[in-house]
């Protein structure tokens, strides 16, 4: 208690902790964010309800469920903690003005961020901090300036910036692209792929006609019909990466046939280190996108976004040049 008799207020620990949990629906997705334990917030929720004297939440088999007082008092805490965050980034604009933090997914900051990074710190002298990340971020709360990952559409918001679309089709080395023809050319070879993107193949070889047939990402049957019954295509392997990039270096050194995403293989088909052999036959996927949290396109960073949506539409022009 104060000196007056007062109970103290509860702690901004336990009302963060409280907020994060009431937002995601659970403990575990709330420490993710604050970088505790589950437990922890768990015990900060625990002590503000005593404090408060009543149930915040429903502790259901499934998750948590808010009660009447906890739906009550979220949006407010919501709405302070975007608050604080906003005067946080400020701050930060203000200390550290060269200063760009960028979340990308590992293969974007690998394969289109790292060898444009040069060229943009020359011309704007900047910091950069680049997080690679799978999950893409909270805009709103995370200390990110700039975001860059595949997606359909915006996150909430934000805006973006379309860099560049992103197709998919196989791509391999020149070596084993002579005998490549047609798609049913691809039985008895090594499919490499991406281990987060397992729909890659069967998605391009089911929309081509060919379907698959095999174990791990080609399943346990079918994915798709061969042409004119011919049944579905037997390759003799896969190759399952964890990172993209390693993924692309089993391709240059001739392993096997890549599934490649037109954003992030451009520059190796440029050079004439990986060929298309299969020409222009592609499918669409979600393009690449600068995403600009809420306020970003009119500070400083504008003249940034201009020349990182310049750098892409250069990229995408050099990659249709290249895929012929």
């Amino acid at each position: 208690m104060d000196p007056a008799g007062r109970a103290a207020p509860p702690s901004l620990n336990a009302l963060r902790a409280f907020e994060a949990a009431a937002r995601h629906g659970g403990y575990v997705a709330a420490a993710q964010e604050l970088h505790v334990t589950p437990a922890a917030i768990g015990a900060q929720v625990k002590g503000l309800e005593a404090w408060l004297g009543r149930p915040l939440f429903h502790r259901l088999p499934n998750g948590l469920s808010l009660t009447a007082e906890g739906r009550a008092v979220l949006p407010s805490l919501t709405a302070a903690f975007d608050a604080v965050n906003h005067a946080v980034r400020v701050m930060r604009a203000v200390g550290r003005p060269r200063s760009l933090t960028l979340a990308a997914l590992p293969c974007i900051a690998q394969l289109w961020l790292a060898p444009r990074l040069p060229a943009l710190q020359a011309a704007f002298d900047l910091d950069v901090a680049i997080l690679t990340r799978d999950d893409p971020p909270d805009y709103a709360r995370d200390l990110v300036d700039l975001g860059l990952y595949f997606g359909a559409a915006a996150p909430a918001g934000c805006t973006t910036v379309v860099l560049s679309r992103d197709d998919l089709f196989p791509v391999c080395a020149p070596v084993l692209a002579a005998g490549l023809r047609d798609p049913r050319d691809l039985a008895g070879m090594t499919l490499l792929h991406d281990s987060v993107w397992r729909e890659d193949w069967p998605l391009w070889l089911a929309r081509h006609g060919a379907g698959l047939l095999g174990a791990g990402l080609l399943g346990t049957g079918p994915l798709g019909a061969g042409p004119s019954g011919t049944g579905p295509l037997r390759p003799a392997r896969e190759a399952a990466f964890s990172l993209y990039g390693i993924a692309l270096d089993a391709a240059l050194a001739g392993h096997g046939v890549l599934i490649g995403h037109s954003a992030l293989v451009g520059e190796a088909l440029a050079s004439g280190r990986l060929v298309a052999p299969f020409g222009d036959r592609v499918v669409a996927g979600a393009p690449l996108r600068l995403i600009v949290p809420e306020g970003g396109e009119e500070g400083w960073l504008a003249p940034v976004i201009r020349w990182l949506g310049g750098e892409g539409a250069r990229a995408e022009r050099r990659d249709r040049v290249a895929g012929g």
